[in-house]
C-alpha cells in the first residue's frame, strides 16, 4: 500500500565522519555506504532524500524534535538508545577491536585494565561504554573524533583506541609505521540500525520491508563490492564474520 507520506521528502541523519559509511567526497557533497542506503530507501519509498549532517551526539535529539526522520549513522542497537528510538532490524553487525602503538606492549584488551594505560574513545560510542565499564583502572579519554583519537595513539600519547573492528583495520593500513590492529574480537557483536522517533511505526515498518528486500536483492553485495572489496577479502582470509552477513 502507498505510504501517506509518498513525495515528501525523507530527511536522514548520519554524522559524516565515519568513512567509508558516512562521508564526504572530494566537492564536499554526502558519500559513503549509508548515504547509498538513505538514497535507496528513499526510492524504495518513493520519497526524495536530503541528508543532514549531524554531530553524533546530537543525532539521537535530531530525531526527538522532528528536525529528520530516520537516522543512518552506523549506529549501534543499545537497550539504552532503545528507550528513546525505535530501531528497525539489524542491517550490520560489528565488533569492538583495538588500535595500539606500534612500540606498545598490548597483545589484548585484559592488557589495558591497569593504572598505567591510556585508553582513546570516541564520546557516545560503544567503544566508550565499553571503556568505562570494563576497564576500570585505566584512564579513558573521550574525545570527539575518531581521528584525535588514532593521532594520540599514532604520538604514543594513548596505549589504545577502542573502535569498531573494520575501522580499526583501515586506521592501521593508513598507519603502518606508528600503528598495530589487534582484531580478535573481545565481545559479542553489535546489530546496527536504523533509529527512528518512538512510536513511528509506520516508517519503521516501511524500513524493514526495505531492509529485508533490499539484502534479498543482493544490495548489501553489492555495497560492499562497491567500497569494501579489499577488506571483505582480508576478513575473509581471517575469518572473521562480514558486516552484511546474517
Amino acid at each position: 500500500m502507498e505510504s501517506s507520506a509518498a513525495g515528501k521528502t525523507l530527511t536522514v541523519g548520519m554524522e559524516l565522519a565515519y568513512p567509508p559509511f558516512e562521508t564526504k567526497d572530494a566537492a564536499g557533497n554526502p558519500s559513503g555506504i549509508s548515504v547509498d542506503l538513505a538514497k535507496a530507501l528513499g526510492e524504495y519509498l518513493n520519497r526524495p532524500v536530503t541528508i543532514e549532517n549531524i554531530n553524533w551526539d546530537g543525532l539521537i535529539p535530531s530525531l526527538q524534535t522532528g528536525k529528520v526522520d530516520v537516522v543512518i549513522s552506523s549506529m549501534t542497537i543499545t537497550a539504552e538508545r532503545s528507550e528513546v528510538v525505535d530501531f528497525s532490524d539489524p542491517y550490520a553487525h560489528s565488533y569492538l577491536a583495538l588500535l595500539v602503538n606500534s612500540n606498545s606492549n598490548i597483545n589484548g584488551v585484559e592488557d589495558l585494565d591497569q593504572e598505567s594505560k591510556v585508553v582513546d574513545v570516541k564520546k557516545g560510542t560503544t567503544g566508550y561504554v565499553y571503556a568505562t565499564k570494563y576497564l576500570t583502572r585505566a584512564k579513558v579519554n573521550a574525545l570527539s573524533s575518531e581521528n584525535a583519537c588514532v593521532t594520540e595513539v599514532t604520538q604514543a600519547k594513548a596505549d589504545a583506541f577502542i573502535y569498531d573492528q573494520l575501522t580499526i583495520y583501515r586506521q592501521n593500513q593508513t598507519n603502518k609505521e606508528t600503528t598495530k590492529a589487534i582484531l580478535i574480537p573481545f565481545q559479542d557483536s553489535e546489530n546496527w540500525g536504523m533509529a527512528v522517533n518512538k512510536g513511528n511505526t509506520e516508517l519503521l515498518g516501511k524500513i524493514n520491508e526495505f531492509i529485508a528486500q533490499y539484502k534479498a536483492e543482493g544490495g548489501f553485495g553489492k555495497l560492499t563490492e562497491k567500497y569494501l572489496s579489499e577488506e571483505k577479502k582480508t576478513f575473509d582470509s581471517l575469518g572473521f564474520s562480514w558486516f552484511f552477513d546474517d
